[in-house]
């Protein structure tokens, strides 16, 4: 029987999930594949702590050139992570001839110009399913079933440890900082969780969305991030109140001329399917001009799931290898030449219905002040929800606004946060919600 092999560079968590599931699950592969699948190489820099997988005829070694020279070795699967090495050894393995697999979103929402690039002057395949939404396609939905349509947007939560924490929050009436311990403690976090509750890893994953969604280059720096540190047990208790949930949404409309591409906190309705996915769970809803709406869900992290990808990734160049054919689908779904410059929208250009919550003195007048302040910026209150009396002290005063643009809300709050009657930073989450004006 033909063997095809392949070498791993990184023997982390995802690395152990990807040698597992290739043991366990050899003779399956092997059926489906109609070839033996042989993991010749695994390297990493550190190759003697004990892993919970057996790797038997894996070759084990802390040069990453080993693997990358070795002629018999077709695939090369990245999972270092990060920047560097990452980028090098890629490259290197592209200039080779060499397929690669990759679930590094880090890497390709930064330097994937260049990567996809010298991966199309080469004729080979780079395949990164596992660098959105773990073991949700949502890439090969992108790329091959949905080829045919114009996306009018893209709505998603694509972070599962800030999913967990929010969801905690809300379900269990937790503050944030013990979510994120017990997130830690259960391994849905990093010890520095910056990358998933600021937003960080959500924008990489983004960037690699709108590219194949919207056929275009993205800067990361020019996708609006905000992440979930700033919110609380009040904010998700009027939310709920009003008959919402609080999810980091990752969102993306085709605006003719530009694409709004944001990522931030948002409410939505308790009754949409986004709402009711929970946990350490990701989703995405697509909408396509012919397909309508698609929603995608499932695990999106994790080493089994994450693995999961990784090896149909590897499955699907093993294919194109036995029939002799290579680039069968373009990297970034159409040919790197045909990708558009196009600008994003400014998030200040972008119109929403927003959540507001002042703390206010409780003393004639105040709501009118206030209220005045917003309408001279255009901006109109859809409800208003006041809370108990607190005899002249500060109290929270809700206001839910029709649809206002971004530039008009940030100055009618820096107006009314220079109030004397107002206690504290006003707080803003903004909406989406279809059935409000």
């Amino acid at each position: 029987m033909r063997e095809i092999k392949a070498g791993l560079l990184g023997f982390g968590n995802i690395g152990a999930g990807v040698v597992k599931l290739l043991h366990d699950n050899e003779e399956l592969i092997t059926k489906r594949l109609g070839a033996r699948l042989v993991l010749k190489w695994i390297a990493d820099i550190d190759i003697q702590r004990p892993r919970a997988v057996p790797h038997y005829e894996a070759m084990l070694t802390t040069n990453a050139w080993d693997v990358i020279n070795d002629p018999e070795v077709s695939i090369i699967i990245e999972l270092i992570g990060g920047y560097e090495p990452a980028k090098t050894f890629v490259l290197a393995a592209l200039d080779q001839g060499k397929q690669v697999v990759t679930a590094n979103k880090a890497l390709l929402a930064v330097h994937g110009n260049e990567i996809f690039t010298k991966a199309e002057q080469m004729t080979v395949n780079l395949a990164y399913e596992a660098s959105v939404g773990g073991t949700i396609p949502i890439i090969k939905t992108l790329k091959e079933s949905l080829a045919a349509n114009r996306f009018k947007s893209i709505m998603g939560i694509i972070n599962g440890t800030s999913n967990f924490i929010l969801s905690k929050m809300t379900d269990e009436k937790k503050d944030f900082e013990p979510v994120l311990r017990e997130a830690q403690m259960l391994g849905f976090a990093e010890a520095d969780p910056t990358f998933d509750v600021e937003g960080i890893d959500a924008a990489h994953k983004l960037t690699i969305v709108l590219s194949l969604a919207y056929d275009i280059r993205v800067d990361l720096k020019d996708i609006y991030r905000e992440g979930i540190t700033a919110i609380t047990r009040q904010d998700i208790d009027f939310a709920q109140t009003l008959g919402y949930r609080i999810k980091l949404l990752a969102i993306a409309r085709n605006r003719g001329g530009s694409i709004e591409a944001r990522i931030h906190p948002t409410m939505i309705p308790r009754d949409e399917l986004l709402a009711s996915v929970n946990s350490n769970f990701n989703a995405l809803h697509l909408s396509g001009d012919a397909a309508d709406s698609v929603f995608l869900y499932g695990q999106g992290s994790g080493m089994m799931p994450t693995a999961s990808a990784v090896v149909g990734d590897i499955m699907d160049i093993a294919r194109d290898q036995l029939k002799g054919i290579t680039c069968r689908v373009p990297g970034r779904s159409c040919l790197e030449t045909q990708l558009r410059e196009i600008a994003l929208l400014p998030m200040e250009e972008v119109v929403t219905n927003y959540y507001v919550r002042f703390s206010a003195l409780d003393k004639p007048g105040v709501l009118s002040r206030i209220s005045g302040i917003l309408g001279e910026n255009n901006i109109s209150i859809a409800s208003v929800i006041q809370q108990g009396r607190t005899e002249g002290g500060p109290v929270p005063v809700v206001m839910i606004t029709h649809k206002a643009r971004e530039a008009d809300v940030r100055k009618a709050l820096a107006a009314v946060d220079n109030l004397e009657v107002v206690a504290d930073k006003t707080v803003l989450i903004r909406m989406e919600d279809d059935s409000l004006p």
